[in-house]
């Protein structure tokens, strides 16, 4: 297998000794979204979470993290996020905010910290699986060691 090449989000585990397993996927057939992603790394899509980022009027980035078989509830989004309404940012825009492109976000090693807001869903999980910071690598960490790392705060976000 070919040697993967470490993310920001991969290095901020490392550096922090919290261990974490690489899973890998084939994104050549353009399947990208997070069911597709569950199937191919073989996981159950409750446990696979994904990223999102939305911003107010206020034009602060928020990160939400959700189930990935779940939508977000803009009108809850905002409400963590103390905004009037908030909408997802527009994809061109991810990159510049993030450093990560669509289908490779990670909550992790984002170019500016965020206030991240996870699912409270995940408070019953052990473990989470998020994206790695590449299209085709997730990674698969303790529920609390991720939300000390994002200073993230558990809500209520998916519809």
């Amino acid at each position: 297998m070919a040697k993967i090449v470490k993310t920001n989000a991969m290095r901020i585990l490392d550096k922090q000794q919290i261990s974490y397993e690489v899973l890998t996927y084939d994104s050549k057939d353009g399947k990208i979204d997070g069911v597709s992603v569950a199937q191919k790394i073989e996981r159950d899509p409750q446990l696979v979470y994904k990223t999102l980022v939305v911003q107010g009027a206020s034009k602060t980035p928020y990160v939400c993290v959700i189930p990935v078989e779940r939508e977000l509830d803009l009108k809850k989004a905002a409400k963590a996020c103390a905004e009037k309404k908030v909408e997802l940012l527009p994809v061109k825009q991810i990159q510049a905010y993030t450093g990560y492109v669509r289908g490779g976000c990670s909550p992790l090693g984002m170019k500016k910290s965020y206030t991240t807001f996870i699912d409270e869903s995940a408070a019953l999980l052990s473990s989470i699986v998020v994206s790695a910071g590449k299209v085709g690598l997730q990674m698969e960490l303790g529920v609390a060691e991720l939300k000390a790392l994002a200073a993230a705060k558990l809500v209520d976000l998916k519809k």
